[in-house]
């Protein structure tokens, strides 16, 4: 793989592609990023990660929705990308009870197209996001990537396992080295808007109730960007290899006879939502106005990550406790909102 030739990071001006892109530049590489801006959070919020990213001499931008197959074939064949990082998607488990299909367009047809440009163009590792959501219904914790994953509670997460199973088929089909990266509830500085985090935050500062949902009992999997970008950057320079001990008589979700691999990042050290909660309050030096609520459709009560693979494999150990990552992110939004 050459490391010379620009890396394609997908969702560029979103909150993992961002830190990413912003990673891989102050390394050396070159990237090519693309996203589509779209609106289903602040646009400013987007721009303002691609103006530090457009600082870097090694960056470009192209504004691009994954749907459009011709755009998208066009860019593969001018750059001949060898590696693809896709993080685009149609995030959001809440907003898929509302607008289904933006996820179909976004996570199954452009993803597609990824694939396709991948296949047409030779690209040695397509590394791209899936999510904890996928394990759906299981209530075995933590959650392993040989667990069974058929029973999704959002479409959010039946478009993610569709990408593994999609992206598996263009493993075994073509020989494209593909890995799938399963990302529990990452928050940081940068954040997205959607997440408990910032929620958390803007409602306390403005003086406004927090809705905390199942009424408290949530425990999640908290893990912070600079772990995930970490762990990132040590996959994608090492493509998947098929398991040779693979049994297709005791078929293991986990592992393929295709160059086909599946990671989870998290970081195995599960929070109470109230817990979290109370973390951002002692950050913030201001208690929270809380609104209990049921369960949301398409939740779950708990995540944890089983980090065996990802840490057999390349020594990943994740080790920003959820205080400091809290404290990180308060200090952003404070600077970034002037509050």
């Amino acid at each position: 793989m050459d490391l010379q030739k620009p890396v394609l990071v997908t969702g560029a001006a979103g909150f993992i592609g961002f830190h990413l892109a912003r990673n891989l530049l102050e390394a050396g590489w070159n990237v090519v990023g693309l996203d589509n801006l779209n609106d289903y959070y602040d646009v400013q919020l987007k721009q303002g990660r691609l103006s530090l990213l457009s600082k870097y001499s090694g960056f470009s931008f192209l504004k691009l929705d994954l749907s459009d197959h011709p755009a998208v074939e066009n860019i593969f064949r001018k750059h001949r990308f060898e590696l693809v990082v896709h993080l685009a998607a149609q995030a959001g488990v809440r907003y898929s009870l509302i607008d289904p299909r933006a996820y179909i367009r976004s996570n199954v047809d452009g993803f597609m197209n990824v694939l396709e440009g991948c296949r047409q163009n030779e690209v040695k590792h397509l590394v791209f996001a899936s999510s904890s959501s996928v394990y759906g219904g299981n209530e075995k914790i933590p959650f392993s990537i040989h667990d069974n994953v058929d029973h999704p509670v959002s479409l959010y997460a039946a478009t993610k396992k569709a990408n593994e199973l999609m992206a598996h088929a263009y493993a075994h089909l073509y020989g494209i080295p593909c890995t799938g990266l399963r990302f529990f509830t990452v928050y940081g500085p940068w954040g997205r808007p959607d997440m408990a985090p910032f929620l958390f935050t803007r409602a306390i500062l403005a003086g406004k109730p927090i809705r905390v949902f199942n009424h408290g009992d949530m425990v999640r999997d908290f893990t912070y960007i600079d772990d995930v970008i970490e762990a990132v950057k040590r996959i994608i320079t090492h493509p998947a290899t098929p398991d040779p001990e693979w049994n297709g008589r005791l078929p293991d979700p986990g592992s393929s006879f295709a160059p086909f691999k599946l990671y989870n990042i998290g970081n195995n050290t599960p929070v109470p939502l109230l817990e979290f909660i109370a973390a951002i309050e002692e950050c913030l030096k201001m208690e929270a106005i809380k609104e209990f609520l049921p369960m949301q459709p398409g939740d779950v009560r708990a995540t944890c990550a089983d980090l065996e693979e990802i840490a057999r494999d390349f020594d990943f150990h994740p080790d920003t406790p959820v205080r400091k990552g809290v404290l990180q992110f308060i200090h952003w939004y404070r600077r970034y909102y002037d509050v």
